[in-house]
């Protein structure tokens, strides 16, 4: 398993020569792993190597590995990134630490009513669908001020960004415009007076765009993991 701690190493190096070409320190961009369909022992691989943050995107699987990682749970921060149907809220907001995926109020105002009084608030992020396809999740850009409005006003939970899951563009130019659109929403949303430090964008493919576009936070599966 030292094979993860090496490609580990080699997105920490992608990220912090990314943020040099564009004059920012590495320390702005967090690393998330994302984890789906690889086990616990490839999060505790990870884990050993320094990693702390941990993307699932399908609900069952993530609570599976939340569970089998038990002892770790104080030095982990899990983060549910994939598409969230009301019906999967209350374990989310129960087990998890971040929510990425929240695209209606509906969803939200259940995390906030299902979050279990002991712990500490629900950091989530907003969906955008920054390139308009149809059976995408993700609120459409021009309604996401008055989502984040309404999210931020929830008691348990503290709106933390924004998060876009481009379709793949053909090269460097054209992934970081559309990583640009996202990053134009969440300017938007700033200007209007809510606090966002979050804009979730980027994966394996195109990191350096995404940081190039802005992003503080990529979300990395095949390049640490392998294949899936």
């Amino acid at each position: 398993m030292t094979m993860i701690g090496d490609d580990l190493q080699q997105v920490k190096n992608r990220i912090a020569k990314a943020c040099a070409a564009e004059g920012r320190s590495a320390s702005e961009v967090r690393l998330l792993a994302v984890s789906k369909t690889f086990g616990p022992e490839a999060v505790r691989a990870a884990f050993e190597a320094g990693q702390r943050a941990f993307g699932e995107n399908y609900v069952q699987e993530g609570l599976e590995k939340i569970e089998a990682l038990a002892d770790l749970r104080d030095q982990l921060e899990w983060h549910c990134i994939g598409p969230l149907q009301s019906n999967k809220t209350r374990p989310v907001a129960a087990n998890f630490d971040w929510v990425h995926s929240v695209d209606r109020l509906k969803i939200a105002e259940r995390l906030s009513d299902q979050r279990p009084a002991g712990l500490p608030p629900l950091q989530v992020c907003l969906q955008v669908n920054v390139d308009g396809g149809a059976n995408k999740s993700g609120v459409p850009p021009e309604e996401a001020l008055a989502l984040a409005r309404a999210v931020a006003a929830l008691p348990h939970l503290t709106l933390r960004g924004l998060m876009a899951i481009p379709e793949p563009a053909p090269d460097f130019a054209a992934q970081r415009e559309v990583c640009l659109r996202a990053r134009a929403v969440f300017d938007q949303i700033r200007a209007a007076g809510i606090a966002l430090d979050t804009l979730s964008l980027g994966m394996s493919g195109d990191l350096e765009a995404a940081v190039s576009a802005g992003s503080t936070m990529v979300r990395i599966g095949t390049a640490i993991f392998g294949a899936r």
